[in-house]
């Protein structure tokens, strides 16, 4: 399995405390750092990493963790940083001959989370979407999230930030087929601004987006100054990483002891 992790944006929301959002430290590991590891838990071998903003310093970063890392880590940049996500997708989805997993760098997620999809049968669809039917937690900012509504198979009808009905809510991992990049670019040229979920709408359309009940799994979207205290906080409760390995984090975090 190969992964693919976005962390091509400003992170304008953490920026009163990080300078790079993908350099931004939950008990002392960076995001990617975190991003990384969780892909390597779940059976990944290969990662590409799309940088945009600071790249130079994320790619210097991306070089010091190579050696600590069960995977082989490549890094793409995208100029037009500014673009919406779906374009980070397209760059590194190039690299990708076959189906990756795809996350978001201030995303944490349980193992489990990536396993599940890992092991998501790909027949009759392109893209298996991880989804949360907890919609009212405190681990969400309703401001930032990406809803979903499901049909009666499971599969998505509608998916984006604006939805007024809902079910589910994206937890930021993927199953994705090279289809993914292909409906994005479609998206594209119909006059889309080129979002990921963009790319999403236009394959659930043809009935060919997926999703994944993440059931009582753990994640959270690291965005903002409240939401960074909040993953500290946790990640204080009960358990704390052992020096800089973040696998054991998602280890601990699983077996929810104190190592």
């Amino acid at each position: 399995m190969d992964g693919l992790i976005l962390a091509a944006g400003f992170g304008s929301r953490l920026r009163d405390l990080f300078p790079s959002k993908p350099l931004a430290t939950i008990n002392g590991v960076s995001l990617l750092g975190i991003a990384l590891r969780q892909l390597a838990s779940a059976g990944v071998a290969r990662a590409v990493v799309v940088t945009g903003y600071n790249a130079e310093a994320v790619e210097v970063a991306v070089g010091g963790m190579r050696s600590r890392l069960d995977l082989d880590v490549i890094t793409v940049r995208v100029e037009d940083w500014e673009k919406p996500n779906g374009f980070s997708v397209m760059a590194g989805a190039s690299y990708l001959p076959g189906n990756y997993l795809l996350v978001m760098c201030d995303h944490l997620l349980s193992s489990c989370i990536l396993r599940g999809l890992a092991g998501a049968d790909d027949g009759g669809r392109d893209v298996t979407l991880g989804i949360d039917r907890r919609i009212i937690s405190p681990l969400i900012d309703p401001d930032d999230a990406t809803w979903v509504e499901r049909g009666a198979n499971g599969f998505i009808n509608r998916i984006g930030k604006d939805l007024t009905q809902y079910d589910a809510v994206d937890c930021g991992a993927f199953l994705a087929t090279p289809a993914l990049a292909g409906a994005i670019g479609k998206a594209i040229g119909q006059g889309k601004q080129g979002s990921l979920s963009d790319g999403m709408q236009l394959l659930a359309d043809c009935g060919r987006a997926a999703t994944l009940d993440i059931g009582d799994a753990w994640w959270m979207d690291v965005d903002d100054p409240a939401a960074h205290a909040q993953a500290q906080g946790l990640l204080d409760e009960g358990f704390s990483l052992l020096g800089n390995d973040a696998a054991d984090w998602v280890r601990c975090r699983e077996l929810n002891v104190q190592p």
